[in-house]
């Protein structure tokens, strides 16, 4: 792996939101959060519709990562 792949991709965790899509994440520190979907965001029931651009983030997906993240299956990034 280059890198750039490494730096793009390296230590992207798959995690599932609760609406079934799939997403790679990765926790650079509590606060940043790289997310790369798998699916395309209008398959995302928060993230599509009439409302989507009022809707800044999936709810959902977000905690979906706080969840992986409590439960160890995603790593906060030592800083």
């Amino acid at each position: 792996m280059s890198e750039r792949d490494e730096f793009l991709a390296g230590g992207m965790v798959p995690v599932g939101c609760d609406c079934g899509n799939r997403v790679l994440v990765k926790k650079n520190s509590p606060q940043h959060t790289s997310v790369q979907w798998l699916s395309d965001t209008r398959d995302c029931p928060e993230l599509c519709g009439a409302r989507a651009a009022l809707v800044p983030t999936c709810l959902r997906l977000r905690d979906s990562i706080e969840k992986a993240v409590r439960e160890g299956t995603l790593e906060v990034a030592d800083g």
